[in-house]
């Protein structure tokens, strides 16, 4: 039988992430995410509802996702769910807890805006390894929109593949 465990989420970070690494040296990046939903009651108000989920990154993702995301900033992730289950010390139960393992994610909007937006300065002030070796700059990436009357950009044609068979 076939199963599919895939979860996509756009949405705010509703805390700083916790950047924590375990005895043999991995990374492990704990944060949440809050998702927002907009919809209509049987009166016809609009109505708003926010769901908080709770998102664990390992390895360079979670470095870079603590290096680059605070509190607000707006972000996609690509996961799958994973049910933590445990007994508590204190009453003995059976406890568990839902939270999403991240897999893929993307930055969203641009570099500029104010404190804890988008656009928020790296919390490090120095890079940890002397520069951005192995980060994929090109999420970070933002191309103003075209001013009005301005003429499209136009990439030039000399690298054209005559070969293609399409």
């Amino acid at each position: 039988m076939a199963s599919l465990n895939k979860v996509m989420l756009i949405g705010n970070l509703t805390r700083d992430p916790e950047l924590r690494v375990t005895p043999k040296g991995t990374a492990i990046c704990q944060f949440g995410l809050a998702v927002n939903r907009t919809f209509k009651d049987e009166s016809g108000a609009t109505r708003d509802e926010t769901t908080f989920v709770d998102i664990e990154a390992w390895g360079k993702q979670g470095e870079t996702v603590a290096k680059y995301c605070v509190k607000g900033r707006p972000l996609f992730v690509e996961g799958r769910l994973k049910l933590d289950t445990w007994d508590d010390k204190t009453t003995g139960q059976k406890r568990s807890k839902m939270k999403i393992v991240l897999e893929n994610f993307q930055f969203l909007g641009g570099r500029e805006g104010g404190e804890g937006g988008p656009g928020a300065a790296p919390r490090s002030a120095a890079p940890a390894s002397g520069g951005d070796e192995g980060i994929d700059q090109t999420v970070e990436r933002h191309t103003p929109p075209p001013r009005a009357g301005a003429k499209p950009v136009v990439p030039p044609q000399d690298n054209i593949d005559e070969d293609v068979p399409f």
